[in-house]
């Protein structure tokens, strides 16, 4: 059974503290072929037709998700022992508690560029699509680096420790997408026209063809990933220095991001207290990737202490919000 008492013997790993998987050679196509999948059962069945995702809808996908993401777990612990499984769940803990910054990135997008409701998933799943391709690319280069020079364990840690404080010190002061660098740059080089043509990327005007805003909406959805994964990907390295786990744990993460979204998308002022929760993750996945040049943390330590804060800043936000909106 995948328990706590599972994570608790997951703190016996190799001698760095970390897990040292034997992968097969089935091992990467299937996990491969599993994502695909249900990529492809969500862009041609589930979501085929362009439609409004209200509430309901986005709860029970976002709870099918996350029970893909943990039934994962289960098969790590079945397949590779309680410590890979540990350190699976690390990262997938880690990756979906930072990635809900993401997801009001997103709401601010979407609403500047006024892109109606139905046609919201259609740019999140290429931006998915396009997140995940992006991610391994960063785990892969993420783990050859440290594996080659482990004193980048410690510089990704202050790395990580800095993010976490300049993130309990900066507040919202009015992002405009329109006037940010990225969008100055694509609409001097890409031909654009500020009318939607449906769910469509491209379109074309008198025989010419030319960006739509979704397309716009895209590339600001990539860009900020990008961004993002800059402090998420050495967080969840922070857990595992397999790239196999790392990048399941990223992409069930990401996944559900899309539901998520939908879901949370007009919630931003019911979690005031989320990005203090954030920032203070950050901080302590920096301290303990610093330390770990040295001693490594159990990972049913890091579990319990991620998990405690996320939740503390979670409840509290929700107590507070009754107070300041009477």
């Amino acid at each position: 059974m995948f328990s706590i008492g599972s994570l608790v013997a997951a703190s016996t790993g190799s001698s760095s503290g970390k897990v040292d998987l034997t992968i097969e050679g089935w091992h990467w196509p299937v996990l491969l072929a599993v994502i695909g999948s249900m990529l492809l059962i969500d862009i041609l069945v589930v979501h085929r037709n362009a439609h409004e995702i209200h509430t309901k809808e986005a709860a029970i996908e976002s709870a099918v998700w996350i029970s893909v993401g943990l039934l994962f777990g289960l098969v790590m612990l079945w397949e590779f022992g309680s410590a890979a499984a540990g350190e699976y769940m690390g990262g997938y803990l880690i990756e979906k508690s930072l990635s809900v910054d993401n997801v009001f990135v997103w709401a601010v997008l979407f609403t500047h560029f006024q892109v109606p409701k139905m046609y919201q998933h259609r740019v999140l799943f290429w931006g998915i699509f396009g997140a995940l391709a992006m991610r391994v690319g960063f785990i892969f280069a993420g783990v050859a680096i440290i594996n080659s020079f482990k004193i980048t364990l410690i510089l990704f840690g202050l790395f990580l420790l800095y993010s976490g404080i300049k993130l309990l010190q900066t507040h919202d002061d009015g992002f405009d997408p329109a006037k940010s660098r990225a969008m100055k740059v694509f609409h001097r080089f890409v031909p654009s026209t500020d009318e939607l043509d449906g769910q469509k990327l491209w379109t074309r005007v008198n025989g010419k063809r030319l960006a739509t805003p979704l397309l716009a909406v895209l590339v600001l959805v990539e860009i900020t990933d990008v961004i993002f994964a800059v402090d998420s990907v050495p967080a969840v390295l922070a857990v595992t220095n397999e790239q196999y786990i790392a990048f399941a744990s990223n992409a069930f993460a990401i996944l559900g991001l899309r539901a998520l979204y939908f879901l949370l998308a007009d919630m931003r002022d019911r979690f005031q207290y989320l990005q203090t929760g954030l920032g203070v993750i950050l901080a302590f996945v920096g301290i303990k990737m610093t330390l770990s040049y040295w001693w490594h943390m159990p990972i049913a330590a890091s579990l319990s202490v991620i998990a405690m804060i996320l939740t503390v800043s979670i409840v509290a936000s929700l107590r507070s919000t009754p107070k300041t909106q009477s």
